[in-house]
């Protein structure tokens, strides 16, 4: 029921996926008057989908704490993060309300035992293929021991997502000498130094120009930073492209030359499109929960459910946890007090 065009879009998107994934189903949560008609379009959809009709939608722009005082148990949100903790469904993809969605995750699913604070994750388009990139926006401003558990959750989805033995870890800092940045910076990477660990490949620090040329296979940073790179990079990827279609309608010569390059343009403008890389992964929880953007469009948002797929499919909550049972039992001094009061995160 969320984002920009609601059942328009995830409804085809569902068949889409289940086209090209004949083991999928669907567990589809939503109000029945908006659903039905476009389950209607897809007969095929209903060998493979449950519905159930849910009374209430969170609003894009409901406040978090007000969705999770008056939409708990009834509002179509929770009910599929709930499918999730109830074993019902093995994840849970949305394109509503961000903030909403988190809260509601953090407080049905709970964060792991170890992991004071979810992060969300990305997947970044590179030169070299695709990135991981997180925190991108839920935890404004962590310790050092936070962005080492950023670190263990970004590998763990990179060695489902991309099936590396041992991913490339980097920490974003405002320069790659081990003098530069901020203390809690300069301390998760002297930690990630000495924990030397057989899933992870820690490269150093990074900077901001090293996520595009694809340095390493995760990058990790808190929340302000990750969120405001994400939306400049997606803001730059827009910008360009205007600026090509400008320049190609701008004289005949331009239109004809167009025409003959038109192959080139179209795996430009493949790689440029943000709705590739669409789907931002809770990390930390005790389940997968995906947040499509919520200006996807059917591919984007197939996209989102595949990309969920595949960390089910390749067990990411096991490779995590087994990753952070191996850090702490090597560094107990890095255990780090959990926040019992869920609801206040919340707020934020």
């Amino acid at each position: 029921m969320g984002g920009d065009h609601g059942p328009g879009v995830v409804i085809p998107a569902l068949m889409t996926v289940a086209t090209r994934r004949p083991d999928i189903r669907f567990v589809i949560y939503g109000r029945e008057e908006a659903v039905r008609p476009e389950l209607a379009k897809h007969p095929k959809l209903a060998q493979v989908s449950e519905f159930f009709h849910c009374e209430v939608a969170v609003k894009m722009d409901d406040k978090p704490s007000q969705a999770l005082r008056h939409g708990r148990w009834k509002s179509s949100m929770w009910k599929a993060v709930e499918a999730v903790k109830s074993g019902h469904a093995d994840a849970c993809v949305s394109a509503g309300n961000t903030g909403a969605l988190m809260a509601m995750s953090k407080f049905c699913l709970r964060t792991m035992a170890t992991i004071d604070r979810p992060a969300i994750a990305a997947l970044w388009p590179t030169t070299r293929g695709e990135s991981v990139v997180l925190d991108v926006g839920a935890t404004i401003g962590a310790d050092a021991h936070q962005l080492i558990d950023f670190a263990i959750l970004g590998t763990g989805m990179a060695r489902s997502v991309f099936g590396v033995s041992r991913p490339s870890v980097g920490l974003l800092n405002v320069g790659v000498e081990e003098i530069k940045g901020q203390e809690e910076v300069k301390e998760a990477g002297r930690m990630l130094r000495e924990a030397n660990m057989a899933s992870m490949n820690y490269h150093g620090f990074v900077e901001g120009d090293d996520i595009g040329k694809g340095t390493v296979d995760v990058v990790v940073t808190e929340g302000f930073a990750g969120n405001i790179a994400l939306k400049t990079a997606e803001g730059t990827a827009r910008q360009i492209a205007g600026y090509l279609r400008a320049a190609m309608s701008r004289t005949l010569m331009a239109k004809i030359g167009y025409v003959f390059a038109k192959g080139a343009f179209d795996r430009l403008r493949e790689k440029m499109d943000v709705g590739r890389a669409n789907g931002g992964v809770f990390l930390g929880l005790n389940g997968i929960v995906v947040k499509s953007h919520g200006g996807a469009d059917s591919d984007g948002f197939a996209a989102a459910i595949e990309l969920a797929y595949d960390m089910v499919r390749n067990n990411l909550l096991d490779r995590i946890e087994a990753d952070l049972d191996l850090f702490h039992a090597r560094n107990p001094h890095a255990q780090t007090n959990r926040k019992s009061d869920v609801a206040s995160d919340a707020e934020e």
